[in-house]
C-alpha cells in the first residue's frame, strides 16, 4: 500500500478473533513473538468479548452531531442480549424465524415499544442504534443481510475468549515464519489452476513405473500429477467455478452444500489524513442513520445510497506506524457496488459522508484512499461463508469430506476439502481455516 510511514494496511484478515491458548493462529504468533505487550497479558486472554470487541469509541450521527454514550450502549445492550438469546434454537425442531434477521426485527418490535410524546425521539433513536448493530452484524457474518443468515445453525459458531488483536508487523509475518520451515522452491506463487483432474490414472512422460490419480493443470499449461491433493480455495471461487474446476464434476451431494452454504462480502477503505479530526483516545467512529429502522425497508439505490452501510471507522494504531489513518468496513451489495467505483468516487464520497457526520463543512479530504475489492477478485469473490437459510452446519461437514466417497475405493482421499469454510465451528476466521488445513495433513499422515 503506498500510505505513510511504514504504510501498514491490511487488506485481508485483520484480527486474531479470540487470541487465547485455543486459538492456534494465536499460539503460533505468540511462539513466533510476532503480537505486541498487551495480546500476553493474562486478563486480556480471558476477556469474554464475544466477538465484539469494546473499543474506546465516539458515535456520529447523520445529522453531524455526536451522540449520547449512555443512549447508544443502551440500544447497543439490548442487541447484544437479543443477539445472545438466538443461541438457544440450536437444534431447535421448529425455530421461531427462518432467519437471524427476521428473528431479531420480531424481538426489536416486541421490546421497542411505540410510545406518545417527547420519548418519540428516544424510540428513534434506539431503532437507529438498533439499525448500525444490523450493519455491524452483517461484516462479521460477512453477509448482505442478516436475514439470509439462518437461525437455527447460527448458535454453532463459536467464538474464543480473549481480547482481538492485531499484528505489529502485519498478518502476513506468520505465513512467512511458516513458509520458512519449508524448503526453497515449496511454494509456487502465481501458479493459478485451471482444472484438477481425479480418478484418473496419469503418468510422468517417460516413466511408465508408476501411476498418479491425480492431475493438477495449471493456466499456464503446467500440470502436477499427485496421489492426493489438498483443496483450500474460497468457497465463493467454488460456487462459480465447481463444474469446470474438478474433472469429473463433484457428486452432487457436495455441490448442493456448495450451493446452499452463504459467501459474501465484507470489505474495508482505508483513509489516510494529513491530520486526524478525532481525538487521540479514539479507536473507533461509529456511525448512525438517525431517520434509519430495522422495523423499515432500507433504501434499494445502491448508486445514491451505498455509503450508508459503512458501519464506522476503525483508528490504526499507532498512528506513528501507520499514519492517521481510519478503516472503514462495508459489506453486502453496497460493499460490492462500492467495488465498481473509482477511487476518486470512493474519495469523495467519504468526505461528504465525513463532513457531514462530524458537522464541519470544510473537514479536509483524505490525501489517499486504498481499498479491498474481495467480491471482483476473480480467485475469491467474496469475503468468507456463513450459514444460509436452507443450509445448516451439516454442509459444512458434506463440504469437507474428502473424495472418492467410497472408503474401500482402493485410491482414497484423492481430493481433500480445507479452508475456513469447512469448519463448522470457527467458519469465516483464519484460525478455522488453519485448523482445517492441520486436519487434512492430519488425515494423510494416517494412510
Amino acid at each position: 500500500s503506498l500510505l505513510a510511514a511504514s504504510g501498514l494496511a491490511e487488506m485481508g484478515a485483520h484480527w486474531i478473533h479470540g487470541p487465547s491458548p485455543g486459538n492456534p493462529v494465536f499460539r503460533l504468533a505468540s511462539q513466533y513473538g510476532l503480537l505486541g505487550p498487551e495480546a500476553a497479558l493474562e486478563e486480556n486472554q480471558q476477556a469474554e468479548a464475544g466477538g465484539h470487541p469494546p473499543l474506546p469509541s465516539v458515535t456520529y450521527s447523520s445529522s453531524g452531531r455526536v451522540l449520547s454514550p449512555k443512549a447508544v450502549s443502551e440500544a447497543r445492550d439490548l442487541f447484544y442480549a437479543l443477539l445472545a438469546s438466538t443461541r438457544a434454537f440450536r437444534g431447535s425442531k421448529e425455530p421461531p424465524a427462518p432467519s437471524v434477521g427476521q428473528y431479531l426485527r420480531a424481538e426489536i418490535a416486541r421490546r421497542v415499544p411505540t410510545m406518545a410524546g417527547g420519548v418519540e425521539d428516544a424510540r428513534r433513536l434506539q431503532l437507529a442504534v438498533l439499525a448500525a448493530c444490523l450493519k455491524l452484524e452483517c461484516c462479521i457474518s460477512g453477509t448482505h443481510s442478516m436475514d439470509l443468515v439462518a437461525l437455527e445453525p447460527f448458535g454453532e459458531y463459536v467464538s474464543l475468549p480473549g481480547m482481538d488483536c492485531t499484528f505489529p508487523g502485519g498478518y502476513s509475518g506468520l505465513s512467512e515464519r511458516l513458509l520458512s520451515a519449508l524448503p526453497e522452491g515449496t511454494v509456487l506463487l502465481n501458479k493459478p489452476v485451471r482444472t484438477i483432474r481425479w480418478r484418473g490414472s496419469f503418468r510422468e512422460e517417460g516413466d511408465d513405473s508408476r501411476d498418479f490419480p491425480v492431475r493438477v493443470e495449471c493456466e499456464d499449461g503446467d500440470a502436477f500429477l499427485a496421489d492426493h491433493v489438498i483443496v483450500t480455495v474460497p468457497l465463493g471461487f467454488l460456487k462459480e467455478h465447481h463444474q469446470e474446476f474438478f474433472q469429473p464434476p463433484l457428486p452432487e451431494r457436495k455441490v448442493e452444500a456448495i450451493q446452499r452454504l452463504g459467501f459474501g462480502t465484507n470489505n474495508k477503505i482505508f483513509l489516510e489524513f494529513e491530520q486526524p479530526f478525532w481525538e487521540p483516545e479514539q479507536q473507533l467512529l461509529e456511525v448512525v442513520w438517525e431517520d434509519e429502522s430495522p422495523l423499515e425497508e432500507p433504501s434499494a439505490d445502491l448508486e445514491a445510497n451505498w455509503f450508508k452501510k459503512l458501519i464506522g471507522f476503525v483508528v490504526l494504531q499507532p498512528p506513528e506506524q501507520h499514519g492517521h489513518v481510519l478503516c472503514g468496513f462495508i459489506a453486502g451489495k453496497e460493499s460490492e457496488h462500492m467495488e465498481t467505483l473509482s477511487d476518486a468516487e470512493v474519495l469523495s464520497a467519504m468526505t461528504r459522508l465525513l463532513r457531514r457526520l462530524t458537522g464541519n463543512p470544510s473537514l479536509p479530504a483524505p490525501r489517499s484512499v486504498l481499498r479491498s475489492r474481495w467480491h471482483s477478485a476473480p480467485y475469491t469473490r467474496g469475503s468468507y461463508s456463513y450459514v444460509a437459510v436452507g443450509s445448516s452446519g451439516d454442509d459444512i461437514d458434506v463440504l469437507a469430506q474428502p473424495l472418492p466417497e467410497d472408503p474401500q475405493d482402493p485410491r482414497p482421499l484423492q481430493l481433500l476439502f480445507a479452508g475456513e469454510a469447512t469448519h463448522r465451528t470457527f467458519y469465516s476466521t483464519t484460525h478455522g481455516a488453519l485448523l482445517s488445513g492441520w486436519r487434512e495433513a492430519e488425515r494423510l499422515n494416517h494412510l
